[in-house]
């Protein structure tokens, strides 16, 4: 690693303390509504959504609904064994597993 990428990563490291440690010093001292604290455990689920399904269902700025598309049959695999089982473990094994083994018989 050379000298401007350490310090580049030093600056980094401490732009996102001091944007995120005021918010956690004082996150003792404010009590959030109800109703704010139940629409923010929709956060992570729409965030993970939005980065997933474009990821699995777009192929060169095109829409991918086949059976030739691997990444949409692990996805399905592991969206089914998620609901089913509530594993987190299990799902991405399975989800990765599906995803891999369909990938090898396409190819």
């Amino acid at each position: 690693m050379t000298h401007n990428e350490i310090i580049l990563l030093g600056g980094m490291t401490l732009v996102t303390f001091l944007v995120r440690y005021p918010l956690l010093a004082m996150s003792g001292r404010i009590t959030l509504p109800p109703r704010l604290l139940q629409a923010l455990n929709y956060v992570p689920p729409a965030v993970l959504t939005a980065i997933v399904v474009p990821t699995v269902l777009v192929e060169e700025n095109n829409l991918w609904l086949s059976s030739d598309n691997p990444r949409l049959i692990g996805a399905l695999a592991a969206l089914g064994i998620g609901l089913w089982k509530k594993n987190l473990l299990l799902t991405i094994l399975v989800g990765m597993g599906v995803f891999l083994l369909w990938q090898t018989l396409l190819s």
